[in-house]
């Protein structure tokens, strides 16, 4: 019964260190302050919480492949490689069977900072500004995610 209580609060602990983590690489933390605030190297704090600090981008691209749309997303650790892959995908997949017709990179908090589609006009992707509502996207899973990706 200890080992059961143990196991729980020690798990409890993790999710709460995970969501501090979060909150201070959203705050402007770095990784050397995170190590700092709990005694391990940078290193290790980069390991033990990848995602806390903006060190990673997620291109979300928009598919023919059903109606609505499909969505594709990869994860970047460099901003310009995430957004040369969207451009690219945009370039050569729009006029293929269930290819790319946009394309949106998302930094680590979760906020928009790259979108494009396909101009039908120009046969060129085309870099768009996203209106304020939709600049934030919603964890997915959640109603909001869905009503997002709509």
């Amino acid at each position: 019964m200890y080992l059961e209580v143990a196991t729980e609060v020690g798990d409890a602990a993790r999710e709460l260190a995970v969501d501090a983590a979060t909150r201070a690489g959203r705050a402007g933390a770095s990784y050397a302050d995170l190590g700092g605030a709990c005694g391990i190297a940078r290193q290790a704090a980069r390991k033990r919480w990848p995602e806390a600090v903006g060190t990673h981008w997620a291109l979300y691209l928009l598919t023919g492949k059903s109606r609505p749309h499909g969505m594709i997303t990869q994860v970047f650790r460099s901003s310009g490689k995430a957004i040369e892959t969207g451009r690219t995908a945009v370039d050569e997949g729009a006029l293929a069977d269930d290819g790319a017709v946009g394309a949106v990179v998302i930094n680590a908090t979760r906020e928009v900072v790259w979108a494009c589609y396909f101009n039908d006009g120009t046969y060129a992707p085309e870099e768009i500004t996203l209106p304020e509502d939709l600049r934030t996207v919603p964890v997915p899973g959640s109603p909001e995610h869905a009503d997002w990706l709509h």
